[in-house]
């Protein structure tokens, strides 16, 4: 079957994108990891020692950046419903978060211990429908949230990813009551006619579980 135009215009774009060739370069997983590498240096995101939650990790770009910030200190936990290729010094869980056997399994990993830094990139296979795929991916980040807010340990921080349209402002506003601090950030590997941003809340005031 012939490719659309629209189609084609995305390959070139993405195939001439300068972070998706360095990641081919560098042997990144993702281009992805180019956002959170400037926001780690930024925010100074990840310190010795934490342990952090890699939400929608597959192709696992985060999680890799993350486990090497670390070095030998900490923990990395990455969490999908998609498989991904095992990762040295990762911990990889497949399944769906909102399920009670999948969140045991994470509690056994964890030692009964809570979490510093949970991270969330996910997105939803877009359909075109812009207001479908708005309230879809505000559906994901609605999760994301609640994670953060189970797991996370007061004083704890939540990075996740956003789309500006139906939900952004109500959603700020209750990460607004939830941390200290909510910072906009929007990376220069993040394309710019995209809609998303990323939301780096920091101080959980308080821990749900």
């Amino acid at each position: 079957m012939a490719r659309s135009k629209t189609s084609s215009q995305w390959l070139k774009e993405h195939f001439d994108d300068p972070y998706v060739k360095r990641a081919q370069a560098e042997g990144a997983r993702s281009r992805a990891i180019y956002k959170l590498e400037e926001l780690i240096e930024r925010d100074r995101l990840i310190k010795p020692g934490m342990t952090i939650v890699d939400l929608g990790a597959a192709p696992g770009g985060w999680s890799q950046l993350a486990r090497r910030r670390l070095g030998d200190t900490g923990k990395v936990i990455a969490m999908d419903i998609l498989p991904m290729a095992s990762l040295a010094g990762v911990e990889f869980m497949q399944g769906d978060f909102r399920e009670e056997t999948v969140l045991r399994e994470l509690e056994a990993m964890l030692g009964g211990q809570k979490v510093d830094l949970v991270l969330s990139d996910m997105a939803p296979n877009m359909s075109g429908v812009a207001l479908a795929d708005q309230i879809r991916a505000m559906d994901l980040c609605d999760l994301a949230r609640q994670f953060s807010l189970d797991w996370l340990k007061p004083g704890g921080s939540f990075l996740v990813k956003l789309f500006q349209g139906v939900g952004f402002d109500d959603y700020l506003k209750n990460l607004r009551a939830d941390f200290s601090r909510v910072t906009m950030r929007k990376p220069k590997a993040s394309r710019a006619r995209s809609a998303e941003v990323y939301a780096l809340a920091t101080g959980l005031k308080s821990a749900s579980r």
